[in-house]
């Protein structure tokens, strides 16, 4: 996962030496995202600095990627899984392997209407130097980040990461998912708007589970892209198992097919972290034993967890409670992954928005308030799960893959009537994404009931937050806490202890409101506390806050 870095609006007297020498010091602050090389491209208009991670055609796809012509500079922080059928389309002549590239020709072919035609996850900016035009965008859902701003002399300036503008543009803010700025028109504009947001156009359409099952082992298929050493995250639970699995078909495949099938990462290998006794780390053992993979399983003490909180939520940019409690983990086991390695990873971050996953689902009044409510958690994903699994792995070099997030996935897994979603179907969440990969995983893997990843890990790591936190936070500051904190003031000691550990590294209003508020129930949306009157008074982003529900609640 690579980072990009550009300043643009350079004007006449603008000393591009010193700018040059500014905008690879504020790039450094994130070439943890890609180690591998840094290139620069410099003009009287514009500087992009790019950090890469060497994932799709090491050897000759170094950025910032140049037209043959040499007017077009383009820095990109992602991987377009469809690029080999666009450049089969394409009359551009390509200098390089680069999956990226594509996009510089699209560009030069279609101008900027193209951004629907790409599936991927990126973030990106492309200088036209002909015509001094800027062309900056980001996915669909967010799965890679990107923030924008303005300093002192007005120039714009962009990066992948909040901590490479800090002290520079006092009006730091997340670059829109799903749209792109186009400096000829001068604001961003949404690019993706699928039918499939409005209830209606789904009402009535049903699904075959074959149908389900087949678009996600394309996603799976069209992700594991990739020129180096791979593997996955395997928590037991159903969505990264489903990933594993399918990825598992698709190795031993390669492996028969392929007369390099002594090579070492088509034997497909899975990652695990949690404490002692995690239910993870026991689920993780039996689906990695049915499936044959490679397995990993890391243990982690609770004071390692401690320890890393401060350079977790340094990396991971948020103060969100649910984001750093499974961040941490998830830090800590990226880690793990880069010394064995391995540099990309596919996860199975976003199921639980596309079906309904999280245990307050089971209280949705109706198909549409269902509908509605993934809805908003898939535009809400780039503020939480997209960011901590990209930023986590990215902290150590390691790109995060997301195949439920695939827009072609999405398109079949959302385009069918949210009745077919509902709880009352199986009597547990996700019922028909189970009964499409019925026999694929063992029964207790495949009907396992929902584990938000910071429960799965062990239920002593939220426990022990918490009382980390009444000892490190006095009453009398907490008191206090509106008075210090006033854009979202953390209502929970353990809130108020992450947002003084945020604050230390992005300082200010504008990095604060970075972070979206409001309560929540197991990871609900403010607005599905209305489904059910207790969620209120039992707000808590832990699954198990859902009693009643979850098969592990705490005693009342």
């Amino acid at each position: 996962m690579c980072s990009i870095f550009g300043m643009f609006g350079l004007a006449a007297g603008d000393d591009l030496v010193a700018l040059r020498t500014r905008a690879m010091e504020l790039s450094q602050r994130q070439r943890h995202r890609g180690p591998d090389w840094s290139g620069v491209y410099v003009d009287d208009g514009a500087i992009l600095v790019h950090e890469r991670l060497a994932i799709v055609d090491p050897a000759s796809g170094a950025q910032p990627l140049r037209s043959p012509e040499g007017d077009l500079a383009l820095a990109v922080n992602g991987e377009i899984y469809n690029h080999r059928e666009l450049r089969a389309a394409s009359d551009y002549a390509f200098t390089t392997g680069s999956d990226c590239e594509v996009i510089n020709a699209l560009y030069r072919e279609q101008g900027a209407g193209f951004l629907d035609k790409l599936n991927g996850i990126f973030a990106f900016a492309l200088w036209d130097a002909g015509t001094r035009r800027v062309l900056i965008a980001r996915d669909p859902l967010g799965v890679c980040p990107l923030y924008w701003g303005h300093d002192r002399e007005g120039r714009l300036c962009v990066a992948s990461e909040m901590k490479s503008l800090v002290g520079v543009c006092a009006d730091v803010a997340p670059f829109p998912p799903g749209h792109v700025y186009d400096s000829e028109r001068g604001e961003p504009v949404a690019y993706w708007t699928p039918q499939w947001r409005d209830y209606d156009a789904t009402r009535g359409k049903s699904i075959e589970p074959a149908a389900l099952r087949a678009a996600f082992e394309a996603a799976v298929h069209r992700q594991m892209m990739t020129d180096v050493p791979y593997g996955v995250l395997l928590s037991g639970g159903l969505d990264s198992s489903l990933v594993a699995a399918v990825a598992a078909g698709f190795a031993r495949r390669r492996i028969e097919e392929d007369d390099r099938g002594e090579a070492w990462w088509p034997r497909l290998h899975s990652f695990a972290i949690g404490l002692e006794g995690s239910p993870d780390l026991k689920a993780a053992e039996i689906a990695a034993e049915a499936l044959g993979t490679v397995h990993h399983g890391f243990r982690y003490t609770f004071e390692e967890g401690l320890d890393a909180l401060p350079e977790v939520i340094r990396h991971i940019e948020t103060y969100d409670v649910t984001t750093i409690r499974a961040s941490t983990p998830m830090f800590l086991l990226a880690r793990r992954i880069k010394a064995m390695g391995v540099k990309m990873v596919l996860s199975g971050e976003g199921s639980d928005e596309v079906f309904g996953g999280y245990l307050y689902f089971h209280k949705a009044p109706s198909a549409r308030a269902f509908h509605e409510e993934t809805i908003r958690k898939l535009d809400a994903l780039h503020y939480y799960d997209c960011l901590r699994a990209n930023k986590s792995m990215s902290a150590w070099g390691v790109e995060a893959r997301v195949p439920f997030l695939d827009t072609e996935f999405l398109e079949t897994a959302m385009s069918f009537d949210a009745e077919a979603k509902m709880v009352a179907r199986k009597g547990i969440e996700k019922g028909i994404l189970r009964e499409a990969f019925q026999g694929a995983l063992p029964e207790s893997i495949l009907w396992r009931q929902k584990e938000q990843f910071s429960d799965g890990v062990g239920y002593g790591w939220i426990d022990g937050l918490k009382a980390y936190a009444e000892k490190m936070v006095s009453d009398r500051e907490f008191a206090a806490a509106a008075a210090r904190f006033p854009v979202n003031t953390p209502a929970t000691k353990e809130a108020f202890f992450y947002r003084t550990l945020f604050e230390k590294h992005f300082p200010g209003e504008a990095c604060a409101a970075t972070v979206p508020g409001g309560k929540s129930i197991a990871c609900s949306s403010p607005a599905a506390l209305a489904w059910d009157p207790a969620f209120a008074a039992a707000a808590d982003p832990s699954g198990r806050a859902v009693r009643g529900v979850h098969q592990e609640a705490l005693p009342a």
